[in-house]
């Protein structure tokens, strides 16, 4: 369960991007859609503690994240949140399975655990057989199933996607789609998009314009 009151974002150059926002969020797959420019994605990165609120509160599970420290919004982080965003980040220098364990290494798991751990995230996408390539060898749907694997391999409550379909495909974005829906059948799935038609797979679709929710 997710309560967000009286949720405020201003940046320095006076731009307020999110203005009193009050929303709970307790469905399986929410969609939020907006235009460029509307408040979407700052909304999101709130959530997940990367960025954070001018005036009101977040609190996940009635903890308040927007009373964390640095180190404590970290610790949110890695505990609560996988990440899933439109350009992959994915480091080409490693390979495949040494980008999907990067969130473990953060978690300080045991080599022989995050291996395991990231060969099973790896297996319920259906592309262990990519765990020795680089990624810079892989396709953009690959890449993408690659971070999705990424995102839940330590288990979060809460995936949060940022356009991730926004470089693919309609065929590939559709994979991914029905990835994201079959994660969200045991966890909290939040997505960002510009694109109305992958709404139909969320239980919640949510519009924001100028920073207000409609």
């Amino acid at each position: 369960m997710i309560s967000i009151k009286n949720l405020t974002k201003i940046y320095d150059d006076k731009t307020k991007a999110l203005d009193n926002i009050n929303l709970d969020l307790d469905n399986n797959f929410i969609s939020i859609v907006g235009q460029s420019g509307s408040g979407k994605s700052t909304l999101l990165n709130i959530i997940g503690g990367i960025d954070t609120p001018t005036d009101g509160e977040v609190l996940v599970d009635d903890l308040n994240i927007s009373k964390l420290t640095s180190d404590e919004l970290a610790e949110y982080r890695n505990k609560y949140i996988g990440f899933i965003f439109q350009s992959f980040y994915l480091d080409n220098s490693y390979t495949v399975l040494e980008n999907v364990m990067m969130p473990l290494i953060i978690a300080r798991v045991e080599k022989k655990k995050r291996i395991e751990m990231a060969e099973a995230a790896l297996d319920k996408l259906g592309i262990l057989d990519l765990k020795d390539k680089s990624s810079s060898d892989i396709s953009g749907g690959e890449a993408q199933r690659v971070a999705i694997a990424r995102a839940i391999v330590n288990n979060p409550k809460i995936i949060l996607a940022d356009e991730p379909t926004g470089n693919l495909d309609s065929k590939n974005g559709e994979i991914v789609m029905d990835l994201l829906k079959e994660i969200s059948k045991d966890r909290m799935v939040i997505m960002v998009t510009h694109n109305n038609e992958y709404t139909k797979y969320s239980d919640k679709v949510i519009t924001i314009s100028d920073g207000k929710v409609l």
